[in-house]
């Protein structure tokens, strides 16, 4: 049995040629269904319909996942593998039961904060006989440099990436130029007031909002836009680079 894992960036404009033809090649997509009007599947149904509209896609049911505010580490850890694990097994029922070519569509590029790779690890460690396959997509920081016409990066200087809820953690340690990606609802900016911020949600897609400025003189103008965005698209997915000035 064969499964890839095909980058999609934020829709049918941004899949390669060859992402593409491993779509028409796929006797079914795989993915997962949060809501019966998940905005997210939506965008993949019109990934589909655009380059392979005889592929079917098979919805399965998200678990539920402990988003509880607050969390430790060690919990979020948790959550999050409790999550995994129980969406792995439902994918591992579809694939015992169908068998072929299976695809999933990521959002963004595979390689970068997500997780499907690790998920498809663990079908095969229930038993499931598999060889998977992986296409790269474009990536959010990607998308966010080309919106906002900026190098991610100053000459001959590193860019650290990371989560929104470790963000604080790479400015204390001594990082200047930080891009941060799955960032919670609600993430103080106050402790970096005086750095340059390029913020962006739902890039690409329905919804694209882009601020940028100093962060004490935009973060209102940024929480309005999230909240602009996710009312626009029924979802929200932002990015953003911070650099100290």
């Amino acid at each position: 049995m064969k499964v890839w894992i095909l980058g999609i960036g934020m829709g049918p404009q941004h899949v390669t040629a060859e992402v593409a033809d491993a779509l028409r090649a796929a006797d079914y997509v795989v993915a997962s269904e949060k809501s019966s009007d998940d905005g997210l599947l939506a965008v993949r149904r019109a990934v589909v319909d655009a380059y392979a509209p005889a592929v079917p896609i098979v919805a399965v049911a998200d678990p539920v996942r402990d988003r509880s505010p607050g969390l430790t580490e060690p919990d979020y850890a948790r959550a999050v593998a409790d999550w995994h694990a129980a969406r792995a097994q439902r994918y591992a029922d579809v694939l015992r039961a169908r068998g072929g070519v299976a695809a999933f569509l990521v959002w963004g590029d595979p390689a970068l904060y997500d997780s499907t790779i690790r998920i498809v690890d663990r079908v095969k460690d229930l038993g499931v006989d598999l060889d998977y396959h992986m296409l790269p997509g474009i990536s959010a920081p990607q998308l966010l440099a080309a919106r906002h016409r900026i190098v991610l990066h100053e000459v001959g200087r590193p860019v650290h990436i990371t989560t929104g809820r470790r963000l604080a953690q790479a400015a204390a340690a001594g990082q200047e130029n930080i891009v941060a990606m799955l960032n919670p609802d609600e993430l103080d900016l106050s402790a970096l007031g005086d750095w340059m911020i390029w913020w962006a949600a739902n890039l690409g897609a329905a919804g694209e909002r882009l601020v940028s400025g100093r962060v004490r003189d935009v973060v209102g103008q940024i929480a309005v836009a999230r909240a602009a965005a996710k009312a626009e698209a029924g979802w929200v997915m932002d990015v953003f680079l911070v650099r100290r000035i």
